[in-house]
């Protein structure tokens, strides 16, 4: 099983997929609550060129909501990352954390189905990014 989906997406600049996918997420009823600059980061903190790479931490808080009041530490798995990062080749790539992957290892049936809501979400989000 893999633990994330993607897509990789031509003709659109790094800044227009960010774009893309906040839109999307927003139709979803995510929002985005926090954005860390990689690249920035490392060049940053131990002075290395890297690619652009942004983690957009994604949350629908109904469903946030629903996971920790079912299980109080699955906060360990919030938000759902959203990975959005630039190849050599100019081609940028928008990737999502499959929730049902990342909550396997937790032993709580009310959370099978929320998992299950939460990725067809996230993965018409990529599906939407165009």
């Amino acid at each position: 099983m893999s633990y994330y989906f993607n897509k990789v997406l031509t003709g659109k600049s790094f800044e227009e997929a960010i774009e893309l996918v906040t839109a999307e997420l927003k139709k979803e009823g995510f929002g985005v609550l926090t954005e860390i600059d990689v690249k920035e980061t490392l060049k940053k903190k131990i002075d290395v060129d890297f690619k652009k790479y942004k983690i957009l931490g994604a949350c629908n808080p109904q469903f946030a909501y629903k996971a920790l009041s079912s299980e109080d530490k699955i906060g360990v798995f919030l938000p759902c990352n959203v990975v959005v990062e630039e190849h050599e080749n100019g081609t940028v790539e928008v990737s999502a954390v499959d929730p049902v992957a990342s909550m396997s290892s937790v032993k709580n049936d009310a959370l099978g189905p929320l998992a299950i809501e939460i990725q067809e979400k996230l993965k018409r989000v990529i599906a939407g990014v165009n």
